[in-house]
């Protein structure tokens, strides 16, 4: 490696952990004070909370990674022209393609660092972080999930849904068991889909069946559609739902096999996992911006413009990626293109910025 590169790489190694550590205590302190209404309604000790918060920041680690690379390369770019350091070692002969060899290479490192991260240590943690969120922010509920299972202890009955699919709002494989104060089965619903409508829960193809607690015998009725009052709603369902970022790579993929094999819409996680192999590729892209960047001008006769310009580009990749995601979601554009398109569009304006900047 020679000695340009290896200084380059110093630099950007300083600069990239001092953002990286200041936004993350930053999330800490917002994050639990957004919550400590919560932390203080259902009893939550101080430690609790901070556990809470701190399970969270592997994951925001790797999803502020991104906007640390771009303004990381940013200011040693721009220190580097504003010290008319880029314009000595151009005119020696270096190309600026020789220059972003150690950018790119960073940009790599840390989309494979982001993909193993979520692969491995991403799943552990928020799937404690939403235990501890779902577990304590309760009333009278008693929720578990399982994969695609979903049982809900409530006061007289247990609630046990196969599969709820949050793109619609709709559950299949429905199973209602009411329980007298002795516990005694009172009756059983079993329906085949539901949709919630009106603040009532509206079943299709149900078999209903009452039991006479005397006799313990029970009589059948089928019924087309019926409407049930339960004291839970559709948001509910997805505070409880595996989520896509409880599970790795190939934990989702098995996951997205389960449920087409069971004959359930699985949109939604096909999405999420190409978003998963795209998302850590953005590292490449923002080195690759961040040099344009802080090669051009603009840095070199203001620094904190450019700043400002890389955040500014972080944030605008956020919105067109949540909004092709949300295409995906919606089933307009297939879960592969949701998922790549802001990538392809945002490499093409990188190389075509540095090639002008050259």
């Amino acid at each position: 490696m020679s000695i340009i590169h290896k200084y380059w790489l110093r630099e950007f190694i300083k600069f990239f952990l001092i953002v990286q550590v200041i936004v993350l205590c930053i999330f800490v302190f917002v994050d639990y004070l957004s919550n400590i209404n919560k932390f203080l309604k259902f009893d939550f000790t101080l430690l609790n909370g901070f556990k809470y918060v701190f399970l969270k920041i592997p994951f925001m680690f790797v999803q502020l990674t991104p906007a640390s690379v771009i303004i990381a390369v940013i200011v040693v770019f721009g220190l580097m022209n504003k010290n008319n350091e880029v314009i000595a070692l151009k005119t020696s002969g270096i190309s600026i393609y020789y220059l972003i060899k150690p950018c790119l290479y960073s940009g790599i490192f840390l989309g494979l660092l982001m993909f193993f991260l979520g692969e491995i240590l991403v799943p552990v943690t928020m799937s404690k972080a939403n235990y501890i969120k779902y577990s304590g922010f309760r009333n009278n509920t008693e929720a578990y999930t399982a994969k695609e299972d979903i049982w809900i202890k409530q006061e007289n009955k247990i609630i046990h849904f196969k599969y709820f699919n949050p793109l619609d709002k709709t559950v299949s494989g429905i199973s209602l068991t009411f329980f007298t104060d002795s516990f005694k089965i009172k009756k059983r619903i079993e329906a085949e889909t539901g949709k919630f409508k009106n603040n009532m829960w509206y079943f299709s193809n149900i078999l209903q069946q009452n039991f006479n607690e005397k006799s313990g015998k029970s009589k059948i009725k089928f019924h087309n559609e019926k409407s049930f009052k339960l004291n839970i709603k559709p948001h509910d369902l997805e505070k409880i739902i595996i989520k896509s970022n409880e599970l790795s790579f190939i934990g989702l993929k098995a996951y997205i096999k389960k449920i087409e094999k069971q004959g359930y819409d699985a949109t939604i996680y096909k999405v999420d996992f190409w978003g998963k192999t795209a998302f850590p590729f953005i590292c490449v892209i923002m080195a690759i911006l961040g040099a344009a960047i802080g090669m051009g001008l603009l840095v070199r006769q203001n620094i904190s413009l450019g700043i400002g310009l890389g955040i500014g580009i972080s944030f605008l990749y956020w919105i067109m990626y949540g909004f092709c995601m949300s295409l995906g979601y919606g089933k307009f554009l297939y879960p592969f293109v949701g998922a790549w398109t802001v990538n392809l569009f945002f490499i093409c304006f990188s190389i075509i910025y540095l090639i002008n900047v050259e």
